[in-house]
């Protein structure tokens, strides 16, 4: 690691109390095991009500925030980590707001000409209100079957579901709302799942290459991301050089469109016809064995633990 910027003590951030607590515990630990391999000095700590007095007393050169849900992504830690004077790595508060919210995001990205699948937001109470029957029948109306239904602000998987015929889509929603107040409902669009990786090491935002997703059960579900052995990952992605080329523009157009800095991880719909579609954009990427970061670092002929030190590095030198 260049030796313009020490860094001696970084801290990882993870567990929290959203429902990927576990997740994201596993992700701390590997980030940790890796900065150590390459000799930093890492430790984590819990988002509790001991962090800030921490900070205050013995303030970190940086922090890697491995946390996932709300807290992580949301902007909120992050608005309090500045209000600290404590650098971290990735986005700031603001464009992680914008990116957690996922219709917010995708009307940026629209806006910027990037394709994302048709979609309409509707927070639980809109629905209870204007009537369930008569706003589902509106939706495949007006977006077709089959449809995608998650939660607007979530990730991992939670609350998602295909849904395949109308009658399925009550249950679906319903679902839903267990995981969040407004449900994003959006046109189902087919083919190879793909995730692409952006990170910058100082020369600009990179793609890493693509890791196409093939999930046993055809759906890439909570359990799908987590459990070994469920789901299959090809990096780089079976795309033809073209598609992958497209694939690798959309998502740094998305990572520069929402403002995001040091790494994000983009999700894409790459159809039959090879057109590439953005699904949703992550500013905490999972870091786990089973997590789609670390396998394009590794497929980019990177070491994991330099590309961390190297993000921690840039972010102590902020």
């Amino acid at each position: 690691m260049p030796s313009t910027t020490q860094v001696d003590r970084v801290l990882v951030l993870a567990g929290g109390l959203s429902y990927e607590r576990d997740v994201s515990l596993r992700s701390g630990q590997r980030v940790i095991d890796a900065l150590k391999a390459v000799g930093v000095d890492a430790e984590l700590h819990d988002p509790d009500v001991t962090l800030l007095p921490l900070l205050r007393e013995d303030p970190p050169d940086a922090i890697v925030i491995a946390l996932h849900g709300g807290i992580g992504e949301d902007g909120s830690l992050r608005g309090v980590l500045d209000l600290s004077g404590v650098p971290y790595v990735g986005c700031d508060a603001r464009a992680a707001r914008l990116a957690w919210d996922k219709p917010s995001a995708k009307a940026v990205l629209s806006e910027a000409g990037i394709p994302t699948p048709e979609w309409v937001a509707l927070p639980h109470e809109r629905f209870s209100e204007l009537g369930a029957v008569a706003v589902l029948d509106r939706i495949v109306e007006r977006l077709g079957l089959p449809l995608m239904v998650k939660p607007a602000q979530g990730g991992s998987g939670l609350g998602a579901s295909v849904v395949r015929t109308a009658d399925a889509l009550p249950a679906a929603m319903v679902g839903c709302f267990a995981y969040g107040p407004t449900a994003l409902v959006e046109r189902y669009v087919g083919g190879v799942d793909v995730a692409v990786s952006v990170i910058d090491l100082g020369e600009g935002p990179l793609a890493l290459p693509a890791v196409e997703i093939v999930p046993n059960s055809g759906v890439y579900d909570y359990a799908a991301r987590y459990t070994a052995g469920v789901t299959t990952w090809h990096t780089p992605a079976r795309l033809k050089p073209e598609v992958a080329e497209e694939v690798a523009a959309a998502a740094l157009a998305a990572h520069q469109a929402l403002g995001l800095r040091d790494l994000s991880r983009v999700d894409l719909i790459v159809t039959p016809e090879g057109e590439c579609t953005v699904l949703e954009v992550n500013v905490a990427p999972g870091m786990t064995e089973t997590s789609l970061l670390p396998m394009a670092v590794q497929a980019a002929g990177l070491d994991f633990g330099q590309v961390l030190a190297k993000l921690v590095q840039r972010a102590a030198a902020r």
